[in-house]
């Protein structure tokens, strides 16, 4: 699971965030293009837009479902 005290530090505050556990499999990007992005130098994904629709939560929330390292989290306004 995820830990929202490790978070990388570009994630967009909000709900969902990635957390240092990263290891850059590509799937939250090739899953929600559209709220996940790569630091290609450091070797990890980060959540660079909060969902702003159903459609994009819905990804959002598979992407996480997928994560094979567990390392995105859905509870970051809560941490």
């Amino acid at each position: 699971m995820a830990d929202c005290n490790d978070k990388v530090e570009e994630n967009v505050p909000g709900k969902y965030y990635v957390d240092s556990n990263c290891i850059d499999c590509d799937v939250c990007r090739t899953t929600a293009p559209a709220n996940f992005k790569a630091n290609e130098e450091e070797g990890y994904s980060y959540v660079y837009k909060q969902p702003e629709n159903e459609e994009e939560e819905a990804l959002c929330q598979e992407a996480m479902e997928s994560c094979p390292v567990e390392a995105i989290g859905d509870d970051g306004e809560e941490c």
